[in-house]
C-alpha cells in the first residue's frame, strides 16, 4: 500500500508526473531541450501571473534564496525581514552573510507581525534595499495575509520586495506582477507537486537592471547569466537535472489544465475542511484564523500525547506521515501538509487516522462525528470540477 506523505514537502506527487521522468535523456544544448525549457519557463510565467522572466535553478528552495540574497544584497544594505519561525530566522542569516542589514521585525511563534509594524520598518528604514517575506512560515503554519499592502509600501518606498514562496505559489493566491514582487521564490516539492530538487523564480525588470549593473558574488547563482543564456540560446548556463525538467514541465502542465483560481480554491477547501475536522476531535490549531496557513496546517497534542509516538504509530500503523514541530515547538505541535496534490481522500484518510491514533493512545474522540463535519467542508470541491464563471 502506498504510504501518504502529508508532510509539508516534499509532498505527494501524481504518476503522470512521476513517469515524465522516465524519458530518455536528452542533450542539454539541443532543440529538444529548447523546446522543453520555453515551454517551463512560460508555463512559470502563468504559474507565477507574470510577464517577466523566470528562472528555473537545479537548486532546493533554500539554494534559490541563498541565490536571491547574493543577487540583490550588498555589504552595509538595510534589509527588513520579519522573522516569525525558522524560516524567517534562516532568511535573516543568509542576509547576514552577505554583509547586510537585516530589521528584524519579529514575532512569537504562531503569530505574525502586523501590517502596522511592517509599515513602522520601512517609516523608520527609508534607505533600505530591500523588505524580504516569507509568505507562509513552513515552521508554525503562519501565512501573512497582507502581502499586496507589502507590495505597495515597498512601491513607495522605492524598496525592492522578495517574497518567499517556498510553500505558498499554487497554494494560496499571489498574482505577482500585480503585486510588485520583485523577486519571487518557489520550488518544486511543495504546491507544485513535483519531486524535490528544483527551485523557480521570478525576476522584475527592476531586480534584473539592478543585478545586471551589480554582478553578484557567485558565479552558479547568477541570475542575470540564466537570463541571458535563456533569451540567446533557451539553455541554461550548466548542465540542468534533466529528468527534474520533464517533472516540473509535467507538473506545470497539471497547474495550468486545473487553472490557478481554481487550485487555490482546492487548497482553500481542503484547509477549511482540515481545521474543522480537527477541532471536532478536539484539537486546537497553533494559529488564529485570521494568519492561519492554507498549505501548512499545525496542530497542538493534547497534554497527554507524546509527539515521536504518536507520529511513530501514524506512520507504521496508518502508513501517513505527519512532520513534528520546529526548536522550541518540538513535541509540541504535529504539521499536516496541505498542498500539491491534495483532495478529500488525502484529508478524511490522514484525519481518520489520526483520529485512529488518538484514540488508541487514550483520548476520547467521536470519529464519526468528525468525519462528518469534514466530509461537509469537502462539498465545495465538487463545485471545481465544473468551469469557474467569468
Amino acid at each position: 500500500m502506498r504510504k501518504l506523505v502529508m508532510i509539508p514537502g516534499p509532498t505527494n506527487v501524481s504518476d503522470r508526473v512521476m513517469n515524465a521522468m522516465i524519458s530518455p535523456i536528452i542533450s542539454h544544448r539541443s532543440s529538444d531541450f529548447h523546446q522543453l525549457y520555453s515551454e517551463i519557463a512560460e508555463g512559470a510565467q502563468q504559474v507565477f501571473e507574470t510577464t517577466d522572466d523566470t528562472v528555473v535553478l537545479t537548486s532546493s528552495g533554500t539554494g534559490a534564496i541563498e541565490a536571491s540574497v547574493v543577487n540583490l544584497v550588498r555589504p552595509g544594505d538595510e534589509v527588513i525581514v520579519p522573522v516569525f519561525g525558522e524560516f524567517g530566522q534562516r532568511l535573516s542569516e543568509s542576509i547576514e552573510l552577505a554583509g547586510g542589514k537585516p530589521i528584524l521585525i519579529e514575532a512569537p511563534l504562531g503569530e505574525a507581525p502586523t501590517i502596522d509594524s511592517i509599515e513602522e520598518a520601512f517609516e523608520k528604514h527609508k534607505g533600505a534595499k530591500a523588505v524580504y517575506v516569507v509568505c507562509n512560515e513552513t515552521s508554525t503554519g503562519v501565512r501573512i495575509p497582507w502581502l499586496k499592502h507589502i507590495g505597495e509600501l515597498a512601491s513607495k518606498y522605492g524598496t525592492l520586495f522578495v517574497a518567499d514562496a517556498v510553500s505558498y505559489l499554487g497554494g494560496d493566491e499571489l498574482p505577482v506582477e500585480q503585486w510588485g514582487v520583485d523577486l519571487c521564490v518557489t520550488c518544486s516539492q511543495k504546491c507544485l507537486a513535483a519531486p524535490p530538487g528544483l527551485s523557480l523564480l521570478s525576476v522584475s525588470k527592476k531586480a534584473r537592471k539592478f543585478i545586471e549593473e551589480n554582478p553578484p558574488m557567485s558565479k552558479f547563482f547568477d541570475l542575470s547569466n540564466y537570463i541571458r543564456f535563456y533569451e540567446r540560446k533557451k539553455e541554461t548556463p550548466f548542465t540542468p537535472s534533466l529528468p527534474l525538467y520533464r517533472a516540473i514541465h509535467e507538473a506545470i502542465l497539471l497547474v495550468l489544465e486545473e487553472g490557478m483560481e481554481r487550485r487555490v480554491q482546492r487548497h482553500k477547501t481542503c484547509a477549511n475542511a482540515f481545521y474543522q475536522g480537527f477541532k471536532a476531535l478536539g484539537l486546537k490549531p497553533l494559529v488564529e484564523e485570521e494568519i492561519r496557513s492554507n498549505t501548512v496546517i499545525a496542530i497542538r497534542y493534547p497534554q497527554n500525547i507524546d509527539d515521536k509516538r504518536f507520529r511513530k504509530m501514524l506512520d507504521e500503523e496508518f502508513r501517513i506521515t505527519v512532520a513534528g514541530g520546529f526548536g522550541d515547538l518540538a513535541g509540541k505541535i504535529f504539521r499536516v501538509g496541505c498542498m500539491g496534490e491534495i483532495s478529500s481522500h488525502h484529508v478524511l484518510a490522514t484525519l481518520s487516522a489520526v483520529a485512529s491514533v488518538l484514540k488508541l493512545q487514550g483520548e476520547t474522540v467521536n470519529i464519526d462525528e468528525a468525519l462528518r463535519i469534514t466530509t461537509d467542508h469537502l462539498r465545495p470541491l465538487k463545485s471545481l470540477q465544473q468551469p469557474l464563471s467569468t
